[in-house]
């Protein structure tokens, strides 16, 4: 009652109400603190994830520089062109090397881009000098001592095998039995039927094209209309020459331009650079077609 008269009960009353929302503010100024803390601490957590990622993102950098520089400074230990009786003296050699059980691993790799798993593994970054290669067949030793890619005349299907030696077949690298070699240019046509390594049929001609624009004659346009012309009707005669050859297994050499025209035709067919009379040309595209490229990697 006294309380009452002095006013001290609503004094008391209005205390309590502010010690309460003293208390609920300091759970809040408490809660708040351990949410700055865990805060705190979730954000270093996250900082030094980032640093780990960082780190690790500027390692792989480091690597695939490095790699890249690899397969920029790499290069074959000796590179040679073969033919004929050097050739034979190197398959020989290979064919003469035994290892032990799975110690020879042999591929014939056709796309770069897809190098076989075993030879990454066998020559690892010089993998990337077979790639270069390709199409090529490559030939390991388990030892190391020999390393080599060759790019045969005639392609066989891909594969990679490991064997006590290794995979090396003569009719890949070597002319044999009856074929028809034809070296097509947009100018010139020559055709030999062969035994092995003799001709012994010929057939050839050359067909003249415009080599240039005259200003005061046809118009650029139609000048090259004429030499397309001229050149679709050098191919005709070209296809009917083909289909007059003696010999079922046909190989086919020239322009890059034009051969493309014959492949469906062609068991084979490859890019030379052959010159002169359709029959010295002929000689010349048959010597290169029978080489054999040669990488020791």
């Amino acid at each position: 009652m006294l309380d009452d008269l002095l006013g001290r009960t609503e004094l008391k009353e209005r205390i309590a109400e502010l010690e309460e929302n003293r208390d609920r503010l300091e759970d809040q100024l408490s809660a708040e603190k351990r949410r700055r803390s865990e805060a705190a601490t979730d954000r270093q957590e996250a900082e030094r994830r980032v640093n780990t990622l960082e780190d690790k993102v500027t390692q792989l950098e480091d690597q695939i520089e490095r790699l890249r520089d690899d397969e920029t400074t790499l290069s074959p230990r000796r590179e040679a062109t073969l033919s004929g009786g050097r050739l034979d003296d190197v398959l020989d050699r290979l064919a003469t090397v035994e290892t032990g059980e799975e110690g020879a691993l042999t591929a014939f790799v056709d796309d770069g881009h897809d190098l076989p798993g075993a030879v990454r593994q066998a020559l690892g970054n010089r993998g990337a000098l077979v790639s270069r290669a390709a199409p090529c067949l490559v030939v390991v030793d388990d030892a190391g001592l020999i390393a080599a890619c060759l790019r045969p005349p005639l392609s066989p299907a891909p594969f990679a095998e490991w064997g006590r030696s290794f995979r090396l077949e003569r009719s890949w690298f070597c002319p044999q039995g009856s074929y028809t070699l034809a070296l097509v240019r947009s100018d010139l046509f020559a055709m030999g039927t062969y035994e092995a390594d003799q001709r012994i049929a010929f057939h050839g001609f050359d067909s003249a094209l415009k080599s240039q624009h005259s200003k005061g004659g046809f118009s650029q346009s139609r000048f090259e209309r004429l030499r397309d012309e001229q050149i679709d009707n050098h191919l005709d005669r070209c296809r009917a020459a083909l289909d007059e050859r003696e010999a079922d297994r046909l190989f086919i050499v020239g322009e890059q331009s034009v051969i493309g025209n014959f492949e469906e035709i062609a068991d084979e067919t490859a890019t030379v650079d052959a010159t002169g009379d359709p029959e010295s040309a002929l000689a010349s595209a048959w010597a290169d077609f029978w080489s054999v490229q040669l990488w020791v990697v």
